[in-house]
Formats: structure tokens, sequence, C-alpha cells
């Protein structure tokens, strides 16, 4: 086993610990919202929402924001874009 498909199923093993409401992080992340605008949609603090993406960022191996993002996809976490947004 290669060290990559060992971190992949680490990180597989990682996203089964993403509850609903980092799954909402998450999707909002990826309709281009930022930290703030994320609070407001959620109803949390702002802080909050950066120590969430944070630890999201850790759980799934992402160096930043856009890996993140890209972890989120390849690990089928994501909404398509179109209804990554939630209707008023």
């Amino acid at each position: 086993m290669t060290a990559n498909s060992t971190a992949k199923s680490e990180s597989l093993t990682d996203a089964a610990h993403i509850d609903a409401s980092d799954r909402k992080i998450l999707n909002l992340l990826y309709a281009g919202l930022n930290d703030a605008a994320i609070a407001r949609q959620l109803a949390v603090g702002h802080r909050t929402v950066q120590r969430r993406v944070q630890r999201l960022m850790e759980l799934l191996q992402a160096n930043g924001r856009v890996a993140l993002g890209a972890r989120a996809q390849e690990l089928g976490l994501l909404r398509s874009p179109r209804t990554a947004l939630p209707t008023p």
C-alpha cells in the first residue's frame, strides 16, 4: 500500500465524521461564499465557521480552501453547484 493510498483511505474514514452542518459549510464554500456570508446563512458566528473550516481541512487533509473543495468533491460530499445554495 502506498503512502498516497493510505492517506486516501484515512480521509475516507475521516469523511464519516462529517455531519450535516459540516456538509452545509462545504457546499456553501463550494458555491463561493466567504466565512462571513456562511455564518449569516447558517445563523452562527463568523469565528465558528472559521474553526469548522479549519477542522474540515484537517480531517480531509487539505492544505487550503481550494484543496478542501477538491477533496470534498472527490469524496462525494458536495451537491451540484445549482443546489449548493439554499433557496430563500
